[in-house]
């Protein structure tokens, strides 16, 4: 007889999600906890944490909001350990926050050479320290168990840096690198049941691309939305929807072969050479 093929099982898993009340990460935690996860919604936003949990948790899920600047590696230990004192380990890490800011970008009344670099600084300790610190935190306890799976968030960007936004671009180059360094890291000096991988997403329209890619007087796409769509081969923008079937995926036994993968969810954008 015909067995099905069972192994995107995601039950059980004890999921931690960074940036976990947003746009993105929350479509991810409500989609895991529909499926069977227990999820930890991390947000900097209590608001929102709390927002995702309690959605989770009317609809007959699991999942638990904490509040937690993920800059701060004292505040990310401290939820660490509530999480494992709560759950007794942590079985996937989903490193979701992350996000530019127009300050760290460059338009017609901001050079390059005028970005503060404060203002730099903040978008990468954003997206990279802020996916850096729960790796430490959380792989601790995996590299104690001997298994787990880090998937941290990339972007299109990792690969072809977009004009106008280099911090950003140069936060998420290096985490692409560094899921590439941990995976092999974490597998030859700790347990190869430990896999880290990565999602890069294409266009999105987000809190913080928003202004990018919209125009608010028109209420269509801004000129540079249109030039997205155009290089785009399916021709829109992404939908929250379209990342969770690569990230059940990869928390589950399906992907038990892949680790230090970034894999391309960008309807086909950085496959297009423009001819």
């Amino acid at each position: 007889m015909l067995q099905p093929y069972t192994n995107f099982d995601v039950r059980g898993l004890k999921v931690v999600i960074t940036g976990g009340g947003g746009y993105l990460c929350g479509a991810m935690a409500v989609e895991l906890a529909a499926l069977g996860a227990q999820v930890a919604v991390v947000d900097s936003r209590g608001a929102e944490a709390e927002a995702v949990a309690g959605r989770i948790t009317a609809e007959g899920g699991e999942a638990v909001a904490i509040t937690c600047d993920v800059t701060d590696p004292a505040a990310v230990r401290q939820a660490c350990d509530a999480l494992a004192s709560r759950w007794g380990g942590v079985d996937a890490l989903i490193n979701g926050a992350g996000g530019n800011h127009p300050k760290a970008s460059t338009s017609a009344d901001r050079s390059f050479f005028d970005l503060a670099p404060d203002d730099v600084q903040q978008v990468f300790n954003l997206n990279f320290m802020g996916s850096f610190y729960p790796c430490q935190a959380i792989g601790r306890l995996m590299a104690e168990r001997g298994e787990g799976v880090i998937l941290n968030i990339a972007s299109i960007n990792a690969s072809r840096p977009l004009t106008r936004i280099p911090a950003y671009a140069a936060a998420k180059a290096a985490i692409s690198n560094f899921t590439q360094w941990l995976a092999v890291h974490m597998g030859q000096n700790y347990s190869p049941r430990i896999r880290v991988n990565a999602i890069a997403p294409g266009f999105f329209i987000t809190d913080q691309s928003r202004f990018l890619l919209t125009n608010p007087e028109t209420g269509g796409y801004s000129e540079r939305g249109q030039q997205v769509i155009a290089h785009t081969p399916m021709g829109r923008f992404g939908v929250p929807e379209d990342l969770l079937g690569t990230v059940v995926w990869l928390l589950s036994p399906a992907s038990v072969f892949v680790t230090g993968a970034t894999i391309f969810v960008d309807g086909g954008f950085t496959a297009y050479t423009g001819v």
